[in-house]
C-alpha cells in the first residue's frame, strides 16, 4: 500500500528546508528517550543548516541577497566626475537599449569604453547593503541562477536595467525603490547607471507573492476632538506573472472602521502606490494610535500585514491632511500650519501658499515658520522632494491644493498669498505669472528664474533645425520672463541672500532689474553676507529666509480685488490648457501655438464699452454677467468696432478673430481646442488618466507596449508620488472608462484600442509607416508621441505613444512625459533619435490649420 502523503511543514530555523515525515526510520527515533532524541534534533539541526549555508544564496534567495560578483564602469582622470555628472555622449548603454542589444550585453573586467579615455569596467565587492563606494558611471550586478525566482530588487542609480529591460531609476537615492523582477535560469545582468548617492543593488525574498511595502506611505495626522474621514496610500507589489486581481487593504485600530478598501488590478512584476480608506472617530488625547494594515485576496485570505502608526495632533500644530488627486486618483497630501487667531476681534485668517526647496518634503517646509495669528501656512508636496520643480504636475499639485485649502478652511478670500524658497522661490514666481489673479501678493525668496537662466545646463552645439525650432515652443510656458507682465497685478517683494552659492544672487537682481522697468509696486532685500538657508535676529521663531517679518508685513498690505470691480486687465499667457483666465477675461483659442498671447482690455461698465489690444489670439471669451444694465455694449478691440452687442443670457461673449477681423460668435463646440482640452501630451494627462498597453501585435511588441508603459508608471511614481492604473487593451473599454484621459501604447496594428479611440485621428501609425495629414513617413525605425481629443468625451484626451516597428518602439524609452524640464508639442515623429516631423493642431484638431514642420529625409522635398 502507498504509503500517505504528509503536508510538509516548514522549518522556520532554517527557511526553505521543509521537513516531511517519509520514514519509519523518523517513527523509530521518536520512540527513544527525550535526552536522545534532542542530541540526533540537533545533528539533523547543524547539517542542515550547514547544507543551507553551503548551498548557493542565488538560489534559494531566502535571505536578503548580496551579490559576489559586480562590476562597476569607472573613469579615471580629470573626465570622470564630469562623466558622472553629465554621462557619456553619446551612451553606449542607450545605443544598445534602442538596437535591442543590451539584454545580450555582458561586460567583463578590463573592457573598456571606445573613445572614453580612463573608462574601464573592473570589480568591485559590494557591502552587505549592496551598495559600492566606488564611484562609477554604471554597476553592473552580475547574478547566475540554476531556476528563475522573483525577488525584490533595491537600488540607487539615475537608471536601471534588469536583463535589458529598463525600470524605475532612483537617481536621489531614496531608499524606497524596490522592484519586483524576476531572475531567470542562468546568467542575469542588473544594470544602473550612476544618480547622485552611491550605486547600490541589492536583492530580497519578497515576504507574499502579492505583499505590502512600508518604504513609502502617505499617512495623514489625525486631530484632536476632529472625527476623520480620509486616505492613506502606501505600496503593494505583485511578484507573480499574473495580473493581481480582487485584492483589498483594510485598517484596523482603535477608533478606526475596518471596512476593506477594494485596489486596482496590479500587472504582473509590477507594484502599484494604492489608496485606502481611513475613517475614525474623534480621537481624545494626542499621541500614535497602532494601526495594521491587512492585505487580503479576493476570496479573503490573508496575504500580508503591516503596521502603520497614526499620529494624533492638537488642533493647532502642523500636520499634514490627505486627499485623492483628481489628476490621477494618487493619494496626495499637503501639510497646514493653521492660524492661531483665537479672539474676537482677530481677523478671518489669509492663506499663504509655501513652495519648498528641492530635497524638502511639505510638511519641513510648513514647520519652519513659526505660529502665526493671521495666516495660515499651506505648504502643497510638489509631489515629491525634487518633484517638478513646481512645473507640470508640480504647479498641478500646488493648485489643486490651494483649491482644497480654500474649500475647507475659514480664510479671507481676498488675501491669498504666495512665497517660497530655493526650488520653491522659482515656484512662487512660476505660479505667479502663471495664475496672477490667484494671489495677492508673492514672496520668492532664494529663487531661480527659469531652467534656461539657472545652472550647468547641457545645451546642443548644433542649431535647432526647423523642427526643433517649432517643437520647443512648448516650452513657452517655463520662461517667467517672458510671461512677466502678469506681475503687474501683484504686490511683489523679492528676499535673497547675499551670498548665495546655491541660487546665486544675480537670479533675483535680474527679475529686479526687469521689474523696475514695468512695475509700481514691489520691493527687493538681499540679507549681507547671508548664503542659502539663513536666520538672524529678525526669524519670526522660524526661518529668517522663509520667515522673513517684513515680506509678511509688505503681504497685510494687499489684497486680492473681486473681478466684478476689475476696470482693467493685462494678461499673457503661452498654453490657455495651462492658463486662461485673469477676472474677466479669457484666451480660449491661440492663433500660434504655445507662443506668448497677450490681452489688454478695459472697461467702462456705465458707458458699455470694452476697449483694449490683443495678441496671438483667436478666440476671447469675456465674461460680462457682472454688468447688470442689460443694454447693448461695445467692443472696441485691435481698432476694430463692434457695435450694438446684445449682452449674452449666459453673461459670456465669445469673441472670434479671422483673417485679422473680430466677430461675435456663439460659445464653441468643446469638440474644439479650448481650455478644458489644449497643449501638448503632458499638458492633457488629467482626469484620473490611465494607462492602456497593446497586445495585439508580435510578441516583441506586445513585451514592448507592457514594459514600456510600466516604466513610465514606476517613473511617474518615483517622482510624483503617483498611481496610474496600467492595463492591457482587452479590459479597456468606453463605457467602462468614460471620461479619463487614457496614454495608448502601440500603434493600429498592435494596440487593439486604437480603432475606438483615434480612427479618424489625422495621425495614423501601423508597422510601416506614419501619417502626418498627408505626409507619409516609411521605415521601422520611427517613433511618435502625439495627443488627441478622446471622440466619446467632451474634457479627456487620448496621449499615443507609438512607434512602427521594434526600432522605433524601443526609441520611445528615450521619450519620457514624467520628468521635469521635458515638454513636447502636440506631435512629435523621431527617426532614430532625431525629431523629423512635429507641430501643432489646428484649433479644429486637424493638420490642415495647423501648423507642421517636416525635416526632408534622403530622396525627400521639404513639405510644409
Amino acid at each position: 500500500m502507498r504509503p500517505r502523503a504528509l503536508k510538509p511543514a516548514t522549518n522556520k530555523r532554517c527557511p526553505g528546508y521543509p521537513i516531511t515525515v517519509v520514514s519509519p526510520a523518523f517513527r523509530a527515533v521518536m520512540k527513544t528517550p527525550l535526552a536522545f532524541r534532542r542530541i540526533i534534533a540537533s545533528v539533523v539541526f547543524i547539517t542542515l543548516c550547514s547544507l543551507g549555508s553551503a548551498q548557493s544564496e542565488t538560489d534559494s534567495l531566502t535571505r536578503p541577497f548580496i551579490a559576489q560578483k559586480a562590476l562597476v564602469l569607472s573613469v579615471d582622470g580629470p573626465d570622470g566626475r564630469r562623466l558622472r555628472f553629465r554621462g557619456l555622449n553619446p551612451d553606449p548603454i542607450h545605443e544598445k537599449l534602442v538596437n535591442g542589444s543590451l539584454a545580450a550585453f555582458h561586460p567583463s573586467e578590463g573592457d573598456t569604453i571606445p573613445g572614453v579615455n580612463g573608462a574601464q569596467w573592473k570589480s568591485v565587492v559590494l557591502a552587505e547593503n549592496g551598495s559600492t563606494e566606488k564611484r562609477g558611471l554604471y554597476l553592473d550586478l552580475q547574478v547566475t541562477m540554476k531556476e528563475a525566482s522573483s525577488v525584490i530588487l533595491s537600488t540607487s542609480g539615475s537608471e536601471t536595467y534588469v536583463n535589458g529591460v529598463p525600470r524605475a531609476g532612483n537617481v536621489y537615492g531614496y531608499n524606497y525603490v524596490e522592484l519586483p523582477i524576476t531572475l531567470t535560469k542562468g546568467l542575469n545582468h542588473v544594470l544602473l547607471r550612476s544618480g547622485r548617492k552611491p550605486l547600490r543593488a541589492h536583492l530580497s525574498t519578497p515576504p507574499s507573492p502579492v505583499s505590502l511595502s512600508d518604504k513609502d506611505m502617505t499617512l495623514p495626522d489625525l486631530v484632536v476632538g476632529e472625527s476623520a474621514d480620509t486616505w492613506g496610500a502606501l505600496i503593494v507589489r505583485n511578484t507573480t506573472q499574473e495580473t493581481a486581481r480582487g485584492f483589498t487593504i483594510s485598517v484596523t485600530g482603535s477608533g478606526l472602521d475596518e471596512a476593506p478598501t477594494l485596489i486596482p488590478s496590479i500587472p504582473p512584476m509590477s507594484l502599484l502606490k494604492t489608496g485606502f480608506r481611513i475613517r475614525s472617530i474623534a480621537p481624545q488625547a494626542t499621541g500614535e494610535i497602532e494601526t495594521r494594515l491587512t492585505l487580503r485576496n479576493r476570496d479573503g485570505v490573508t496575504q500580508h500585514q503591516l503596521k502603520a502608526p497614526l499620529k494624533v495632533l492638537e488642533p493647532d500644530q502642523t500636520r499634514r491632511i490627505t486627499f485623492v488627486s483628481e489628476i490621477d486618483g494618487s493619494v496626495q497630501y499637503y501639510a497646514l500650519r493653521p492660524a492661531t487667531a483665537n479672539a474676537d476681534d482677530d481677523p478671518t485668517p489669509a492663506i499663504v501658499l509655501s513652495c519648498h526647496g528641492a530635497s524638502v518634503e511639505g510638511r519641513g517646509q510648513a514647520a519652519a515658520y513659526g505660529p502665526k495669528r493671521w495666516f495660515h501656512i499651506v505648504a502643497p508636496t510638489n509631489r515629491r522632494p525634487y518633484g517638478f520643480d513646481w512645473e507640470d504636475f508640480g504647479r498641478m499639485d500646488a493648485m489643486e491644493v490651494l483649491s482644497l485649502s480654500k474649500a475647507s478652511l475659514r480664510h479671507d478670500p481676498s488675501r491669498i498669498y504666495l512665497t517660497g524658497h530655493s526650488m520653491g522661490g522659482h515656484g512662487a514666481w512660476h505660479l505667479a505669472v502663471t495664475y496672477p489673479d490667484q494671489f495677492a501678493a508673492v514672496g520668492p525668496s532664494a529663487g531661480w528664474i527659469s531652467r534656461s537662466t539657472y545652472g550647468r545646463r547641457r545645451r546642443s552645439e548644433n542649431a535647432p533645425s526647423p523642427v526643433e525650432r517649432l517643437t520647443q515652443r512648448s516650452n513657452t510656458p517655463s520662461e517667467t520672463q517672458g510671461l512677466a507682465t502678469n506681475l503687474k497685478q501683484l504686490g511683489v517683494y523679492i528676499l535673497h541672500g547675499g551670498a548665495d552659492n546655491n541660487v546665486p544672487a544675480s537670479q533675483a537682481q535680474t527679475m529686479a532689474e526687469l521689474l523696475e522697468g514695468m512695475h509700481h509696486d514691489w520691493f527687493y532685500h538681499e540679507e549681507p553676507e547671508k548664503n542659502h538657508w539663513w536666520s538672524n535676529d529678525f526669524g519670526d521663531n522660524g526661518s529668517a529666509c522663509v520667515d522673513w517679518p517684513f515680506m509678511f508685513d509688505s503681504f497685510a498690505r494687499h489684497a486680492l480685488p473681486p473681478s466684478s470691480v476689475v476696470r482693467q486687465v493685462q494678461f499673457t499667457t503661452a498654453n490657455p490648457g495651462i492658463s486662461s483666465q485673469c477676472h474677466w477675461l479669457e484666451i480660449v483659442q491661440q492663433i500660434q501655438h504655445s507662443a506668448v498671447s497677450e490681452v489688454t482690455l478695459h472697461l467702462w461698465p456705465n458707458k458699455r464699452q470694452i476697449r483694449g489690444t490683443t495678441k496671438n489670439v483667436a478666440l476671447l471669451k469675456l465674461d460680462l454677467s457682472h454688468m447688470s444694465n442689460r443694454d447693448p455694449i461695445s467692443v472696441i478691440v485691435d481698432e476694430q468696432t463692434l457695435e450694438d452687442i446684445s449682452q449674452p443670457r449666459s453673461g459670456s461673449l465669445y469673441l472670434a478673430r479671422k483673417n485679422a477681423q473680430w466677430t461675435v460668435v456663439n460659445k464653441p463646440s468643446p469638440s474644439l481646442k479650448g481650455p478644458h482640452r489644449y497643449g501638448g501630451p503632458k499638458d492633457v494627462l488629467d482626469h484620473r488618466f490611465l494607462f492602456v498597453y497593446g497586445t495585439m501585435g508580435k510578441q516583441a511588441e506586445n513585451d514592448w507596449a507592457f514594459q514600456k508603459a510600466r516604466f513610465d508608471a514606476e517613473t511617474y511614481w518615483y517622482r510624483g508620488n503617483a498611481s496610474v492604473e496600467c492595463i492591457p487593451d482587452t479590459q479597456f473599454s468606453l463605457e467602462a472608462y468614460r471620461d479619463r484621459s487614457l496614454v495608448l501604447y502601440g500603434n493600429a496594428t498592435t494596440n487593439g484600442a486604437w480603432t475606438s479611440l483615434l480612427s479618424d485621428s489625422p495621425v495614423q501609425v501601423d508597422s510601416e509607416a506614419i501619417l502626418v495629414g498627408e505626409q507619409r513617413m516609411a521605415g521601422n525605425d520611427l517613433s511618435t508621441i502625439f495627443v488627441r481629443p478622446r471622440p466619446d468625451s467632451d474634457r479627456a484626451s487620448v496621449v499615443v505613444i507609438a512607434g512602427t516597428g521594434l526600432p522605433g518602439m524601443r526609441d520611445t524609452y528615450q521619450q519620457t512625459l514624467f520628468l521635469p524640464f521635458v515638454r513636447f508639442a502636440d506631435c512629435v515623429v523621431n527617426r532614430q533619435g532625431k525629431q523629423i516631423a512635429g507641430g501643432y493642431f489646428g484649433n479644429d484638431w486637424s493638420v490642415e490649420t495647423g501648423e507642421f514642420e517636416f525635416e526632408p529625409e534622403k530622396g525627400q522635398a521639404k513639405a510644409n
